[in-house]
């Protein structure tokens, strides 16, 4: 990999992962380029590298190649003193807990909204999946192509019209609730972000604030977290409407009661579909025993254990039991390890007023670790 003056970000402007990097990109103040996973270096000189063609890629000025906007945000977080992870320990928990959420917790809405309003969605969305792709005479066939494949993929995240009244629902009771913890900060955790924020990003900017159907729900009935997802992607505080504004997370590691109610709306989707994916990954881990250092991410196909059956509602759901849900899982189970005794009975007590606590010990019969650009199995 050749030199550079700066850092490479390769993604694509509607990519919910990719949002969550360029975020904290932005919000460090770290100079970058981006580019298209489209643009002929990916495949020459990237790829080879990052083993998998996903994004978002990093590609620092020495030429080293890092996958996956987790990693991404880790490189800089070791060398920078955790910056946006909060120090106490209820905030660093419920920071992590966003991270997850973000990235398994809101794909049902982010698909959903995306592809099942096409009619007012489809132009917006040709465009970006067009100027995706190089230009070559396939262009047109191929963006269709990958157009039609993620609007499939939106039933394997469990969206069907048998479930499109509960997801929007439980969506929009979700977005209420966040608006109105954003009356009082700025951010999710007091007034600058957290580790937390970048992973709610990606949903809420790619999909559900870029998209014209959701950003219209957003703007009309959640103005504040409108403002939350232009934040986000601007280098400074950018919180004038607040008129005394502090410069760290809340005090007292703090975890304000509107946040909670937030958390408590989530839990209603987020746990019994944690229960039943780990009841089926388990299930595969069983029956094909990887051996330590297989791969245990790749393409979405690859990323498939099974069909995970839960109820939301009343509703079933089917959805795909995927194995990034509990890399960050796993993540949350290790900080709350290292807590001292007193800590980790407050942070209990505080997922048990959420309806979480379950969090602290679903857990999969193997160990996933992290090996030359992927998730593997230990």
């Amino acid at each position: 990999m050749k030199k550079s003056d700066s850092y490479r970000l390769y993604g694509i402007t509607h990519s919910l992962y990719t949002g969550r990097a360029r975020s904290y990109l932005i919000k460090s103040g770290i100079p970058f380029r981006e580019l298209s996973s489209g643009h002929e270096s990916f495949k020459a000189e990237v790829l080879p590298e990052s083993k998998a063609a996903t994004i978002p890629v990093l590609v620092t000025p020495e030429g080293a190649v890092i996958r996956d906007g987790a990693a991404i945000i880790e490189y800089f977080e070791r060398a920078n003193g955790r910056e946006f992870e909060p120090p106490s320990a209820k905030q660093k928990i419920i920071s992590t807990l966003f991270e997850l959420i973000g990235t398994s917790g809101l794909l049902r809405p982010a698909m959903h909204y995306r592809w099942n309003y096409l009619d007012e969605n489809r132009e917006f969305l040709h465009y970006h999946f067009i100027h995706s792709q190089p230009e070559h005479p396939e262009r047109e066939a191929k963006a269709q192509y990958m157009m039609s494949k993620m609007q499939n993929a939106g039933m394997l995240f469990g969206v069907t019209e048998e479930t499109m009244p509960v997801v929007e629902t439980l969506y929009l009771e979700f977005l209420a609730a966040l608006n109105q913890h954003l009356t009082e900060y700025p951010y999710l955790l007091g007034w600058k972000p957290s580790i937390g924020d970048f992973g709610l990003i990606g949903p809420m900017y790619a999909h559900l604030g870029r998209d014209p159907v959701p950003l219209r729900i957003m703007q009309q009935q959640a103005v504040r977290v409108a403002r939350w997802v232009e934040r986000m992607n601007r280098t400074d505080q950018d919180a004038p409407e607040f008129f005394n504004p502090g410069d760290y997370y809340l005090g007292d590691d703090s975890i304000p009661e509107t946040l909670v109610t937030v958390l408590k709306i989530l839990a209603e989707d987020l746990m019994p579909e944690t229960r039943a994916a780990a009841e089926v990954m388990n299930q595969w881990l069983g029956e094909n025993q990887p051996d330590p250092g297989t791969s245990a991410q790749g393409s979405l196909a690859r990323r498939m254990f099974g069909m995970a059956e839960f109820g939301l509602r009343g509703q079933s759901i089917n959805a795909a039991a995927q194995s990034y849900r509990f890399v960050i899982l796993q993540k949350l189970q290790l900080q709350y390890a290292q807590l001292s005794a007193a800590e980790q009975q407050d942070v209990t007590q505080l997922l048990q007023r959420c309806g979480l606590q379950e969090l602290l010990t679903i857990k999969l019969d193997r160990a996933l670790g992290w090996s030359e650009n992927q998730d593997v199995w230990l």
